[in-house]
């Protein structure tokens, strides 16, 4: 008896108080509108910065799958973690299929987040560190990558359909809770699988740091590397790029760099608390967890997912920071107006006047050449036959005759 209350008393602690359950409620509220209208307009203008010529088609593929990832972890995530996490955290439930499918979905759409991510960073590593094997690989390239890296993501939370679903917790020491309480956790029968898992996870989010790192090390130093002389020629053109072009190429590729480097700093800070609460699941059996322990582990939950959660609505606001374009164009779409103007408009404008005037002096053209025509005819026709020139010989060199006119037919 003397048991039972201290295992209900045990519980009634680790449930947090009705002003925690509010913030928290208030906080996850506030993180999942702006995660949701900030990466919708992330999805509508780098659409809109693409058609633009703003953007190149590789980089929006990116944003686009990113931006997707993040939402996808905000609306499958959040609302189960109000109720089975923050409300009814001890609460009994059997949706044991639910229990998997949440845990598989959940970490596939975060580790594609990443992915997503590492493939961008390795794609602009190629375009500005090895540009002759990136215009080798051109085509579908940034699919396969995309693709590649949701595929991987799914491979890395499949053990979680079998390793995970919902099972009672009885800590070391006690017996268990007064009513048979279950959660969605790891399963013991399956805790090697599981137990793997989540260190290969938590390697493989390692890697890709340290991974992401390199690149924009690598990318950093050949945008500050001075132009040679084979990258440069005497009218001041870049492989045949007008300078100004080159220029404007050259900020792109900074912005790009910038925006990796942030949302490296953005991952190591917002996802490790998350994995630090991961690996506590996996490095100690749930028989051998103390009430200490546990408590631990509660406390940090909340915390833990707050930031894992805010990783998700940075991105915007990175993207931001790191494009004045971009930014524009964002503030423009809250506002319901954005309006763009295309990244070469004064080309296209020269183009088409140039074209006006060819197609204008064309007909002038031709008429004087009609008009000369017709007055050598009449000459000929009224001139008498000793007045008329012999007929030219083939083998003769053409003597001078009227001017030839030379006009442009492009």
């Amino acid at each position: 008896m003397e048991e039972n209350e201290e295992v209900q008393s045990l519980w009634k602690t680790l449930e947090p108080s009705n002003e925690v359950k509010i913030f928290l409620t208030v906080l996850y509220s506030l993180i999942l509108v702006l995660g949701i209208v900030g990466n919708s307009a992330t999805i509508h203008v780098s659409q809109r910065l693409q058609r633009s010529g703003y953007l190149q088609k590789s980089v929006t593929d990116h944003m686009l799958s990113l931006a997707c990832s993040d939402l996808l972890v905000l609306l499958i995530g959040m609302p189960v973690e109000l109720y089975s996490a923050i409300w009814f955290p001890f609460s009994s439930s059997s949706a044991d299929t639910a229990c998997r499918i949440y845990s598989f979905l959940f970490e596939a759409c975060s580790y594609a987040t990443i992915l997503n991510i590492a493939s961008l960073s390795f794609e602009r590593y190629l375009a500005i560190c090895h540009p002759f094997r990136y215009k080798a690989l051109s085509g579908r390239r940034s699919t396969a990558l995309l693709l590649g890296a949701w595929v991987c993501s799914a491979l890395v939370a499949l053990p979680l359909l079998v390793a995970t679903g919902t099972e009672g917790l009885a800590l070391e020491g006690l017996q268990g809770p007064a009513q048979n309480l279950t959660f969605c956790t790891n399963l013991s029968q399956h805790w090697v699988m599981y137990r793997t898992s989540i260190f290969t996870a938590f390697l493989l989010y390692l890697l890709i740091l340290g991974g992401v790192a390199f690149t924009c090390r690598a990318m950093i130093a050949v945008l500050r590397a001075p132009m040679g002389p084979q990258e440069s020629g005497a009218n001041g053109a870049t492989h045949g790029v007008p300078k100004h072009e080159s220029a404007r190429l050259k900020a792109a590729r900074k912005q790009t760099i910038l925006f990796l480097v942030l949302i490296v700093c953005a991952l190591l800070v917002c996802w490790m608390p998350n994995q630090i609460r991961r690996l506590m699941t996996a490095a100690v059996p749930k028989s051998a967890w103390t009430a200490s322990y546990l408590r631990s582990y509660v406390k940090l939950h909340p915390v833990a997912d707050s930031f894992f959660y805010l990783s998700s609505v940075l991105n915007p606001l990175l993207y931001n920071l790191s494009s004045r374009q971009f930014r524009s164009a964002f503030l423009q779409t809250l506002l319901c107006r954005l309006s763009l103007q295309h990244a070469n408009r004064r080309v296209l404008e020269t183009s088409l006047a140039s074209k006006s005037s060819r197609n204008t002096s064309r007909p002038l053209l031709r008429r004087s050449l009609n008009h000369i025509r017709a007055a050598t005819a009449d000459r000929s026709i009224h001139s008498s036959p000793a007045e008329r020139p012999n007929p030219p010989n083939p083998t003769d060199r053409p003597q001078t005759s009227e001017p030839q006119l030379t006009y442009c037919t492009t």
